[in-house]
């Protein structure tokens, strides 16, 4: 990995950031803001910063998969705490290259691949740390995809965060309801997964948006034990036993290049 790029290329350095627009992610890179005008702010920073205490601060050899590592963020995080390995995965090419010049100039090696969830399968290991940040919205098969990260590549703890919206508190939900049930589906907080069939926030690759308790049921479906929810959408979370009730995921083992892919 070539070293950071020195201050006296920053002229150079913000054309290739010019060049990769439009960022996701405001990254700082050798004083070049990536997205300055984003609409959440210094995003994911000011996100990080609320949740990134519950992680442990030394990853000494520790593996780490980015699922959906978009331009870097999280994964370049859990370098500077010292990973021995970082994989981030994403379907975009062009998010890809922006990790990739991130990377390059804070000098920290990274794998990168373009690859989507559903592709985890064919990565063939396990990793320490899992993180799977801003992506289950975006997906048609969201269980399918929390089914494959737990058969295929979850080794120990999961990082999740998702869009969420509804009632923030979970109303107690029974293990079994007669047929001729239908009070419980009219809770505000029983488990909801809304389904958006055209756009959410102008972008129609939001499919779906979970309250909170559904995001958690469908963790625990998943077979994820939820250790804590240290920021308002984010679940750390250990691999659990499968519910009896749930059969392993399929294998999809295919790259879908496409941009778009998490669809």
């Amino acid at each position: 990995m070539p070293r950071a790029l020195r201050s006296s290329s920053a002229p150079a350095l913000r054309e290739r950031v010019e060049a990769l627009r439009p960022w996701f992610h405001n990254l700082t890179l050798d004083g070049v803001e990536t997205a300055p005008d984003h609409p959440l702010g210094d995003y994911p920073r000011t996100k990080w910063d609320r949740f990134a205490a519950a992680l442990p601060a030394d990853l000494s050899g520790r593996t780490v998969l980015d699922i959906g590592c978009n331009a870097g963020f999280y994964a370049l995080e859990m370098k500077r705490r010292g990973a021995e390995r970082v994989v981030g995965i994403d379907p975009d090419p062009r998010y890809l290259e922006q990790a990739a010049l991130a990377a390059e100039v804070a000098g920290l090696p990274i794998e990168l691949r373009q690859a989507s969830v559903y592709d985890v399968a064919a990565l063939g290991e396990r990793f320490d740390i899992v993180l799977f940040m801003g992506v289950l919205y975006h997906l048609r098969h969201p269980l399918l995809a929390l089914d494959l990260i737990r058969e295929h590549v979850a080794g120990d703890l999961v990082v999740v965060q998702s869009l969420l919206r509804g009632a923030s508190e979970a109303a107690p939900v029974a293990q079994d309801y007669p047929f001729e049930e239908t009070a419980v589906f009219d809770l505000a907080g029983a488990p909801r997964l809304q389904f958006v069939e055209h756009h959410f926030a102008g972008d129609p690759t939001n499919w779906w948006v979970p309250n909170r308790a559904c995001l958690a049921a469908m963790l625990r479906s998943a077979g994820f034990e939820i250790e804590a929810q240290p920021e308002t959408e984010v679940f750390l979370c250990r691999v659990g036993a499968r519910p009896a009730a749930v059969s392993p995921p399929p294998s999809i083992a295919r790259t879908n290049t496409r941009k778009g892919a998490y669809a």
